[in-house]
């Protein structure tokens, strides 16, 4: 990939673009966090359930592409929005991105969003020790809710709950 990648930031679903959320996210995880099939599999069905059941005018998927590959993504799930808030999940980059202000990019993007339906609660899960992806969080008007042991994840690690109220940013 050049050196200076020509990015172009995508409102919606990619043919391709399931695999490669999931390959992203199996990767990196793997060789971050020592992560193993459940996890990726666990990413590549929720996500595909979720595309399955996408709606427009409540939900939404920014891809960010190099050369017409997918190299990250952030996603909006506003199906229980009115009840619990809009749940932002799959956010991820290649290592060709990361650090370029591609992330800060779509985390806007998806707030920004966020903020145009009304909806009074975003929320995100993850886990400690990703804290360049905590500062971004916070950056943006996200506080950490709270912390609990789980394995969620397919292995055992602090899940932590992080919320924002779009109408406090």
């Amino acid at each position: 990939m050049a050196s200076d990648p020509t990015v172009t930031v995508t409102r919606g679903y990619l043919p391709g673009a399931i695999g490669r959320i999931a390959e992203l996210h199996g990767i990196y995880y793997a060789d971050h966090w020592g992560f193993d099939l459940f996890f990726e599999a666990k990413v590549a069905t929720e996500l595909s359930a979720f595309l399955r059941a996408y709606d427009a005018d409540r939900d939404a998927l920014w891809l960010a592409t190099v050369g017409g590959r997918v190299e990250g993504g952030i996603i909006i799930d506003g199906a229980h929005a009115a009840e619990s808030g809009a749940h932002l999940r799959w956010f991820i980059l290649s290592d060709a991105l990361r650090g370029k202000g591609m992330g800060r990019q779509l985390i806007n993007r998806a707030v920004d969003f966020c903020v145009e339906k009304a909806y009074h609660r975003i929320f995100l899960w993850t886990f400690e020790g990703l804290d360049v992806a905590r500062h971004l969080y916070e950056s943006v008007g996200f506080n950490l809710a709270c912390q609990q042991k789980g394995a969620e994840w397919g292995t055992e690690v602090n899940e932590q709950l992080f919320e924002c109220r779009p109408s406090a940013v």
